[in-house]
């Protein structure tokens, strides 16, 4: 009987293709432009401030097996560098963004059976979105990748009523979403890029799902397969302070509580007394493995953590590989080890 497959559904992937050909398809996305400066290459959307240096990493996949095979990993689930998403482009041009983005992933992972892609969508426009989502399962995506910030630097909030189409179409197509934290956290305090990853992804995940939390569109969108990273960020510590600003509402808010019963989550919490504390909040079975690969502060050693938690063999079966199945679309021709 072959093994369960270990599947690493938080990962990251730009692929060259997307570099070589952006030339020849730029003018159908005239606000991106690709630099090449002595901070090294980054993407610039509109007049706003070029991302980060693009790690050379984010697109070598010899390198990303060789660590798979060192963590027992069979499976990936890539989505794009969420810096590079431009959601605050009009929505017409981030509709072409996002089908190149996609076309470039289809491509490149075409005969990579260790990797299956997660779409990028164009969070500017709800129905272009949920139009880009279709789209993308027919093309065999297991699901997509969102950041929480739709409108990027512009703002805008994932339970805005524009954004209403996207998440029918997810809850009708029982697609898996990964919802990722932007980088862009707008706290001063904040101004080190390591205090973002530290604590200002934790505070932006935190914030995006407590307000989606209150809206209620888990309870209107049934069958949404939602995923956050990181844990879920300070949401399952904080659950009981939601529940009280709900009570003392009465009835200004939805339930945050039976919202949160709907959520999966990564594992990419570091810490084998963290992940404890997400299973019971969350139940095992809502919780699948996720790295962060490959950036700096991904998780070296991801299945250390969900072996150290020692929640039983089934539940360490769904966590490592057995609920991604059921939550994503798992390209059916996947590699995994006899």
């Amino acid at each position: 009987m072959p093994k369960p497959m270990v599947i690493d559904v938080h990962a990251h992937f730009i692929p060259q293709k997307l570099y070589d050909e952006f030339d020849g398809n730029a003018g159908a996305f005239p606000g991106v432009r690709l630099r090449n400066d002595a901070e090294g290459r980054r993407l610039q959307f509109l007049d706003g401030a070029p991302t980060r240096a693009i790690a050379a990493r984010l697109s070598d996949l010899a390198d990303r097996r060789t660590w798979m095979d060192a963590n027992g990993i069979d499976h990936q689930l890539v989505g794009l560098w969420t810096d590079a998403e431009g959601y605050e482009l009009a929505p017409k041009e981030g509709l072409a963004w996002s089908r190149y983005i996609n076309r470039c992933l289809r491509e490149a992972l075409r005969d990579e059976k260790r990797f299956t892609p997660l779409a990028s969508i164009p969070l500017q426009d709800g129905r272009l979105a949920a139009e880009v989502l279709e789209e993308a399962i027919d093309a065999g995506f297991a699901g997509a990748m969102i950041g929480t910030s739709p409108r990027g630097t512009g703002g805008g909030s994932l339970e805005d009523a524009d954004l209403d189409p996207f998440w029918q179409a997810a809850a009708r197509l029982e697609a898996g979403i990964f919802l990722h934290p932007m980088f862009a956290c707008g706290d001063p305090r904040l101004a080190d890029p390591e205090l973002v990853n530290t604590v200002g992804r934790v505070a932006e995940t935190t914030i995006a799902m407590t307000r989606f939390l209150y809206s209620g569109h888990l309870s209107r969108f049934p069958g949404l397969k939602l995923v956050v990273a990181h844990g879920g960020g300070a949401l399952p510590y904080a659950l009981g302070r939601l529940s009280r600003t709900y009570e003392l509402g009465r009835g200004k808010y939805a339930d945050p509580r039976k919202g949160f019963e709907a959520l999966f989550f990564d594992s990419c919490v570091y810490d084998v007394e963290a992940l404890r504390f997400l299973a019971k909040q969350a139940s095992p079975e809502r919780i699948m493995l996720g790295s962060d690969c490959p950036m700096p502060i991904q998780d070296p050693e991801p299945t250390r953590v969900i072996e150290g938690a020692y929640l039983g063999d089934v539940h360490r079966a769904a966590m490592l590989g057995g609920t991604a199945r059921r939550v994503f679309r798992i390209r059916p021709d996947c590699w995994c080890r006899p």
